[in-house]
């Protein structure tokens, strides 16, 4: 699979050959419809005392890794 890089390359190689200025026109537009979406996401009070928990968490040092977590719910559901 191609890179994010590479991919990014090849589009650009192939648009500094395109000479249609309506093909253009509407690439950019496209390109412009889909950009990224920055808003600001409002959240809940129950989501931002979960999140000052999991802060907590973090802080002192109660947390697994990822391949601990997958290693316990291997065992979890082998013991149902």
């Amino acid at each position: 699979m191609a890179t994010v890089d590479t991919l990014r390359n090849d589009l650009i190689d192939k648009l500094l050959t395109i000479s249609n200025k309506e093909y253009l026109l509407a690439l950019n537009q496209l390109v412009e419809k889909s950009a990224v979406n920055n808003d600001v996401v409002g959240l809940t009070e129950d989501q931002i005392l979960m999140l000052q928990l999991s802060d907590r968490d973090i802080e002192a040092g109660r947390i697994i890794s990822h391949e601990q977590l997958d290693k316990n719910d291997l065992q979890w559901l082998k013991e149902k």
